[in-house]
């Protein structure tokens, strides 16, 4: 099979088209014929070699795809070859076939194109995870996403707003903050016009702060989560992207009943993806057959030219998704 081969650790374009044997299914597992699959700010860490995939885990990149089954592992009996089919994958999505546990795979909903579905696997579990099975969001209750405009944070306004949530985030240009709001959030306020953006998220909500926070950025931004955080606020980081080194006053954590928590998905138990994924099934599949969410994908690239989107990927100029085409 094709698949996307990294030459050596380092710049996009040590991503290259090589040829390797298709995988097998291990028991449990499924073959996916793979027609599209997503790039995600993970990928550029493990291309960089600073993310070594899991023991036992594919080395080829790539977290989630959308395709066919083709070949069902001993013990597999909720999926049939032929099924169109989307998955959060531990690796190995950037090739044209992909063995995946059968309990991380989902149906490709009705009516949506395999690049619509490899949208999905990545950000939707990760939202689901940290915002609402780690940090319990509430219908009511404010929520703020840094980098709203990303895959990460267009899911996470979509899916806090459908269910209720008050959301504010912060993007890096005008364009993006109007494209947050468009998907529901309230306010986003352009952090590079407005670096020290506490005081008016503080205004917004009457000074009564986030219930939640969802951060990708780290650094500068922790001692600033902390000042917005509402009292019994929980903030949740799941990249540092600025650097994961601060130093912190603590106190307003005691003082507030705050929660800091994080978490990667990647390394998590085959456990934890498929409870992930019964959730997801059921609480917002029907959403997005409904046509009440929707993955927002910026850009599609052929296979071939993975570096090229790993390039648009690092220049932040995206809003939403980046896919691969696997099959044009």
């Amino acid at each position: 099979m094709k698949f996307i081969d990294i030459s050596e650790y380092g710049p996009a374009e040590n991503l290259l088209l090589g040829e390797v044997d298709k995988p097998t299914p291990a028991a449990g597992e499924v073959l996916i014929e793979v027609h599209a699959a997503g790039v995600n700010r993970p990928d550029v860490v493990q291309r960089m070699g600073f993310y070594p995939a899991p023991p036992g885990a594919s080395p080829i990149l790539g977290l989630e795809a959308a395709g066919t089954v083709v070949e069902l592992g001993e013990g597999v009996s909720q999926w049939q070859v032929g099924d169109r089919v989307c998955a959060l994958c531990n690796g190995g999505a950037y090739a044209e076939y992909v063995s995946v546990p059968a309990d991380q795979v989902l149906p490709v909903p009705p009516g949506f194109s395999f690049q619509q579905a490899a949208a999905l696997p990545e950000t939707f579990f990760t939202v689901w995870s940290n915002v609402f099975d780690r940090a319990g969001l509430q219908a009511g209750e404010n929520f703020l996403v840094h980098g709203g405009s990303s895959g990460i944070g267009t899911t996470a306004i979509q899916l806090a707003s459908a269910f209720g949530a008050k959301v504010f985030t912060t993007a890096g240009t005008d364009q993006k903050c109007r494209a947050c709001e468009k998907l529901g959030a309230v306010k986003a306020i352009n952090y590079r016009n407005t670096p020290d953006f506490v005081p008016e998220f503080m205004a917004l909500t009457q000074q009564g702060g986030m219930d939640v926070i969802l951060d990708m950025v780290g650094a500068g931004y922790v001692a600033k989560n902390i000042d917005l955080a509402a009292v019994d606020g929980r903030i949740v980081n799941i990249a540092f992207l600025q650097g994961s080194q601060v130093e912190l006053n603590l106190l307003p954590v005691m003082l507030k009943r705050l929660t800091l928590t994080g978490s990667t998905l990647r390394p998590q138990s085959p456990a934890a993806k498929a409870s992930i994924a019964s959730s997801l099934l059921a609480r917002v599949w029907p959403l997005l057959e409904q046509g009440k969410i929707s993955p927002q994908i910026h850009a599609t690239f052929p296979l071939a030219e993975a570096a090229r989107a790993h390039g648009m990927m690092e220049s932040s100029q995206h809003i939403g998704k980046l896919i691969l085409d696997v099959k044009s």
